[in-house]
């Protein structure tokens, strides 16, 4: 097989041996390049390079965001076998992090040409009219879409239709002209009402309508012969005709049943009179109307629209997001306590307050931190006015806050903030953890209005004590001061601190006292003793300064006593912390990574110890909130290389105190397990060094030695012979019969099984996890038959049936797996399989029936 030049040498493979990247692009029939930043170019490449394989693809996919899409539909027509295409936006994301659409306005006219192809994508993207060579493809049974041009009618022969995500306000009658759909995607959009020529669509099996603003559907819809699905959730339905209401496939939960219009007067009514929706755990979406209303997630977070906050519909999508430090920033002393609550459209302005009520991870203590609401603008975080609250039946703590726009929010919590307006009159702002911090605005000391914050730390004695290992040194609370304006004050501002504990005015040595001045970052702290007047009393330090920043009085005779507080300051912000590895009793594959807090090891291991077994914690380490380290498993033990978090064979995490820090995995070994047991080890080494790590810190982590953290030892047992293990004539399997489905609606066999295991190719673990099987059976699936294709897949097509031999659905739920995971080909050839089957057995039905019809006019005639 030729080499296309610049595609393997992206990985520097191709001369050893081992897969280029234009065959991990080229796998089969298959071409996937909408996850490659040039995938267009590489598909012209391709072209050039390989031609004879490329035009032989079936199923090819692109984004449409790339700048080489033009070049790159040229080849379409090209591609003669092509069954499945996919052309999507959505892969670029806009300054808010938006997927933004595609650049896709028409497609070449031969593209009509394309008499395999039966699949087409073209959602998220700029169409405006429907390409006129889409009504010639003579194969097309399945499309996919963003708009509703009015020649949808002209789509006769497409099966399967999604239109979702669409913004559509309404249907052009036209849509009755869809004579062979039997699956119907609206969900998601704006509708208020659908034309009664749907009621056309008698081939029709699921019809999705959630997540629109519908108050009336037509009668017609409970008369259609095949609908065995019909989604109504999450709309604005007050009533549904009663032949609908009572079909025992009809969904209805999030609407408004039994409910009466309201009235002028209940604008100003109590919440509870508003609609409320209540969201399962699928669900990431719901609309608000000018009427308002109360929604719940099931992760526990609440938002409440008042009525008249929307003018016009809008539609909310949410997700909830794990954090990442390359764009959550922490403040120094901040802690995470929620994950990313993510709302769309970003930048809505409502016309009223919308509040909103998110479910954190308490801290400790609440004394001397203050828990706020931060959300993102784009351009960088900043703080909401929030109201801490307790649920009255969970217990659990809520964070309250009110905004008028949507965009990212999380939960932390600060040091205590207290701030104030500073104008030419001058104030008094003191802290409200220790009054005695005082600080003094003398009149004039600014032209211009500015904002001040304050922020104290406090240090007991005996941190002070522990950390520099003198027992003989003191220091007062820390305090930060901030201010909006880069001026310095045109007067000096007078601070007050409390002297450092057990020292007084009375008895302390001034060639001891020293004030230091730290960075914003507080890598540097210089000693300004003598560059200022300190005025003693018997309890405090006054000083003052023109400038801002951290100040902290120390009470020692250390000599570089500025060297000592960056060491001392870089480890009060750190967390001393424990990792644990534990294997599950039941299945020593499966094992738990976790870092703690080491007060909370004691209480998960006795939480997890009746499930799991693994070896006692490692030793304590530091790390700081918000940084990166990494798991390898190692001396004989492996894992999945293709997992999204997994980064040069190791795993990887964040530490967040008040998170879980927690990873479930299949582990497995290239060693034969069969003779003997595996003594392996999980190894954890601190990743890139965070932006705010003092320089020192970051000297002493260079090096791999000086990463390493901790390792604990892993055991996997002698392997026991597993399912699918007898070596027979397929692949090295043996397979008990079975049969699926059933003889009415048809059966799928054990050889129908194999024909269809033979066309997954590389899509067997996407098909998997839309057939139901976790994500750590796939693992283990993959790891047991690594170095052969055939038998992974063998292995998770066949454990998936003879775990849902009994269930009537399975064939059903086997067909919408294959759609799911974008192979139609596959749910087609299912679909023909079944229908054959009932043919079969209709057919049979009819010759029984006339053999005894016809055995009983023998009868009749002998008797006469």
């Amino acid at each position: 097989m030729a080499e296309l030049p610049g595609l393997g040498d992206e990985r520097g493979e191709g001369a050893s041996g081992a897969p280029t990247l234009a065959d991990c692009c080229l796998a089969d029939n298959r071409l996937n390049l909408d996850v490659y930043p040039a995938g267009c170019r590489r598909l012209l490449q391709l072209f050039e390079g390989r031609r004879a394989e490329v035009v032989q693809v079936e199923f090819l996919r692109l984004s449409t965001n790339d700048r080489l899409l033009g070049a790159a539909l040229g080849i379409l027509p090209r591609l003669k076998h092509l069954k499945s295409l996919v052309l999507k936006g959505g892969h670029a994301r806009d300054e808010f992090g938006s997927c933004q659409h595609g650049s896709l306005t028409s497609l070449p006219p031969d593209v009509g040409s394309l008499r395999c192809l039966t699949h087409l994508d073209l959602s998220f993207n700029s169409l405006s009219t429907l390409p006129s060579c889409i009504p010639r493809l003579p194969s097309l049974r399945v499309l996919s879409l963003m708009g509703l041009p009015q020649s949808i009618g002209d789509l006769a022969a497409v099966k399967d239709l999604d239109l979702s995500e669409n913004a559509l306000e309404a249907l052009p009658e036209e849509v009755g002209n869809l004579h062979s759909c039997t699956q119907l995607d609206l969900s998601g959009n704006r509708l208020s009402s659908i034309p009664d020529s749907i009621g056309n669509l008698k081939a029709l099996r699921q019809l999705h309508l959630h997540s629109n603003l519908l108050v009336t559907v037509p009668a017609s819809l409970a008369s259609l012969p095949n609908l065995s699905r019909l989604d109504l959730r999450n709309n604005c339905l007050r009533a549904v005709p009663p032949e609908i209401q009572t079909l025992p496939f009809v969904h209805l939960r999030g609407n408004p049943l039994g409910e009466t219009e309201p009235s002028p007067q209940a604008e100003g009514s109590s919440a509870t009179e508003l609609q409320r929706l209540f969201l399962a755990s699928g669900e990431d979406s719901f609309t608000v109307t000018s009427e308002g209303c109360e929604v719940i997630l099931a992760c526990g977070i609440h938002f409440y629209f008042p009525p008249g906050a929307a003018s016009d519909p809008v539609r909310i999508d949410f997700r909830t997001l794990e954090p990442d430090p390359r764009w959550v920033k922490l403040r120094h002393h901040d802690v995470l306590l929620s994950r990313v609550l993510e709302l769309q459209p970003h930048g809505v302005t409502f016309q009223q307050e919308v509040q909103i009520w998110m479910p954190y991870a308490s801290p400790q203590s609440l004394q001397q931190r203050e828990v706020v609401v931060r959300t993102f603008s784009g351009h960088s975080w900043s703080d909401l006015r929030t109201q801490v609250e307790q649920e009255t039946k969970s217990k659990k703590h809520v964070a309250h806050c009110r905004v008028l726009h949507f965009s990212w929010f999380l939960v932390v919590s600060r040091l205590v903030q207290n701030e104030c307006q500073v104008s030419t009159e001058g104030t008094l702002l003191f802290s409200s953890v220790d009054p005695s911090i005082k600080v003094t605005f003398p009149p004039g000391v600014t032209e211009e209005t500015r904002s001040v914050k304050l922020q104290v730390l406090p240090v007991s004695a005996e941190e002070i004590a522990e950390l520099t290992a003198d027992a003989g040194c003191r220091a007062s609370p820390l305090l930060c001061l901030s201010q909006d304006s880069l001026v310095d004050f045109l007067k000096p501002v007078r601070i007050q601190l409390p002297l450092p504990f057990g020292v007084t005015g009375l008895n302390l040595d001034r060639s001891r006292l020293h004030l230091l001045r730290g960075d914003v970052q507080g890598q540097t702290w210089d000693d300004i003793t003598s560059q200022v007047v300190l005025e003693l009393t018997h309890l405090y330090a006054v000083f003052e300064v023109t400038h801002f920043s951290w100040y902290w009085l120390w009470y020692t005779t250390k000599t570089y006593i500025g060297g000592i507080a960056k060491k001392v300051y870089e480890r009060l912000r750190m967390y001393q912390v424990n990792f644990i590895a534990l294997q599950r009793k039941k299945d020593p594959e499966q094992v738990l990574l976790q870092c703690l807090p080491k007060h909370k090891v004691d209480s998960v291991l006795k939480k997890l110890q009746d499930r799991y077994r693994g070896p006692e914690p490692s030793d304590m380490v530091e790390m700081f909130e918000g940084e990166q380290f990494f798991a390898a498993f190692e001396r004989g033990i492996s894992i999945d290389m293709d997992r999204p978090d997994c980064v040069d064979g190791r795993l990887s995490f964040i530490f967040y105190s008040h998170l879980k820090n927690m990873k479930e995995i299949y582990v497995t070994s290239p060693v034969d397990r069969k003779g003997q047991a595996v003594k392996g080890q999980v190894s954890f080494y601190r990743g890139a060094v965070p932006e705010s790590i003092p320089e020192e810190a970051s000297r002493r982590r260079k090096g791999p030695d000086s990463l390493w953290l901790a390792t604990l030892p892993i055991k996997l047992p002698r392997l026991k012979p597993r399912w699918g293990e007898n070596p027979s004539p397929q692949n090295g399997f043996s397979f008990s019969p079975l049969n699926l489905g059933n003889a009415e609606t048809g059966y799928l066999t054990q050889a129908n099984l194999l024909s269809i295991a033979r066309r997954v190719g590389a899509d067997w673990q996407t098909i998997g996890l839309n057939l139901g099987l976790t994500y750590q059976q796939i693992e283990r699936i993959g790891y047991n038959h690594r170095e052969d294709l055939d038998k992974q897949i063998l292995d998770m097509l066949f454990s998936w049936a003879q775990q849902n031999a009994e269930d009537p659905d399975c064939v059903s739920k086997l067909i919408k797996a294959m759609k799911e995971s974008g192979r139609q080909d596959i749910a087609d050839e299912v679909e023909s399989i079944i229908e054959l089957g009932r043919h079969k057995y209709r057919e049979s039905i009819r010759r029984v029936g006339l053999e005894q019809e016809s055995s009983t006019e023998d009868s009749a005639t002998a008797a006469m």
